[in-house]
């Protein structure tokens, strides 16, 4: 983990330095899953890719914008801006994710870690060590009722319609526009659901996935199916459904009708 906060503070200082310099939206080229990567991605990513080379391991590195490099026994799952387009627009909510795991699914994730890239706090977590917020233990809330729901859409038309039955029954409702903050605050306990529709990317979820796991919530697809057995790459895979508990996930599958 300690390697993972040096890399946090490294990129801390790219981001300070480069969000506001009218360079950070530059585009470089198409990243491996499709998207475009920014000057702020590609630099993000060669701070992750250069620190990881000085430890002597060897790595296979899933990441957003290089794809798969190496063949390593750690597999090393990277988003390294996951908000960019907030960053570029001066939105305070981006960050970098990054989860190791001892194989090519989410359920061999072992090591999870986000920063905001605005804040400097540092989520983390392993495998049965429970979940971190700078250090000090988080948990997800044990209310039954349906609080706070944060969103993320790719296309509002057809994604917020999905969700309406969700956001209908909630208290508030939050797209941040960063999947692994959104998992990182529900472990925190400062939301009760995750809720994307659409299929995303594991890369994009990766950390988060092992943050609310250890915080005691639940992460499913958008049908409460188990995705454990996903692969951990680019491709768009899976929609996504996390709790913070058992009781809020099962009225969210009843509102949605699918139990």
């Amino acid at each position: 983990m300690d390697d993972l906060r040096a890399i946090g503070g490294k990129l801390m200082k790219m981001a300070a330095e480069l969000r506001f310099s009218g360079r950070a939206g530059e585009f470089i080229t198409v990243g491996a899953s499709g998207d475009d990567t920014l000057l702020i991605d590609k630099t993000a990513e060669d701070i992750i890719l250069a620190h990881l080379d000085t430890l002597g391991e060897s790595f296979t590195v899933v990441s957003e914008e290089c794809g798969i490099r190496g063949d390593g026994p750690v597999r090393v799952i990277v988003d390294p801006v996951d908000g960019s387009k907030n960053a570029v627009n001066g939105v305070p909510m981006f960050s970098t994710s990054i989860a190791a795991a001892s194989g090519g699914t989410l359920a061999d994730i072992r090591m999870a870690y986000v920063i905001n890239l605005s804040s400097g706090d540092e989520f983390t977590a392993e495998t049965g060590g429970g979940a971190f917020l700078n250090g000090r233990p988080i948990a997800a809330s044990k209310d039954a009722d349906i609080g706070i729901i944060l969103y993320e859409t790719q296309h509002p038309a057809l994604d917020i319609p999905a969700m309406m039955p969700l956001i209908e029954a909630c208290r508030r409702a939050r797209c941040f526009g960063s999947t692994a903050l959104d998992l990182a605050h529900l472990a925190g306990g400062a939301a009760s659901l995750v809720a994307i529709p659409y299929m995303t990317r594991p890369i994009d979820f990766a950390a988060g996935y092992l943050l609310v796991k250890e915080a005691g919530g639940i992460v499913t697809d958008f049908s409460g199916g188990d995705i454990s057995g996903s692969i951990s790459g680019v491709e768009r895979s899976t929609s996504l459904l996390a709790a913070a508990n058992p009781q809020v996930h099962k009225k969210a599958l009843t509102l949605l009708n699918r139990i």
